[in-house]
């Protein structure tokens, strides 16, 4: 199956960029409370989310694999008591003082049999809302 892929351009440098998806009391601003974070490969986090109704929580259980620093983030992206792994990504390109990320998350559907919550359209629309208004409009008026 196709990854789902996402891109948009922040009018900031691609250093304030990085520093809002690795640090994390910017992340909290934008993303979700993560209690400690670490851009260094092998380094494991975990944060809650919710469905839309807000009736079930999910904890993500995440183990950074990849870090170019300015450029690249590859963490896991699983959930605690249920089935499925993934592999999100984002990548930082410069372009004239702007910024182009490209965030792939790759093996969603490896979710599928844990319901509805976890359809590719739900993870495509989260990571619209995420990539698309939140983080573009949090870095952009931090710079």
């Amino acid at each position: 199956m196709q990854p789902i892929i996402k891109e948009v351009t922040i009018n900031a440098p691609a250093e304030a960029v990085w520093k809002a998806i690795t640090d994390k009391d910017e992340m909290k601003n934008w993303y979700f409370d993560i209690a400690e974070f670490k851009a260094e490969p092998g380094f494991e986090f975990q944060f809650t989310g919710q469905s839309e109704d807000g009736q079930r929580k999910f904890v993500h259980l995440c183990k950074v694999m990849e870090v170019i620093p300015g450029k690249k983030l590859s963490y896991t992206w699983r959930y605690e008591n249920d089935e499925g792994n993934s592999l999100v990504t984002f990548e930082l390109l410069e372009e004239d003082g702007a910024t182009r990320v490209k965030l792939s998350h790759e093996g969603v559907e490896t979710f599928a049999a844990n319901g509805p919550d976890f359809a590719k359209t739900s993870f495509e629309a989260g990571w619209n809302e995420i990539i698309g208004t939140s983080l573009k409009q949090y870095v952009e008026k931090a710079k």
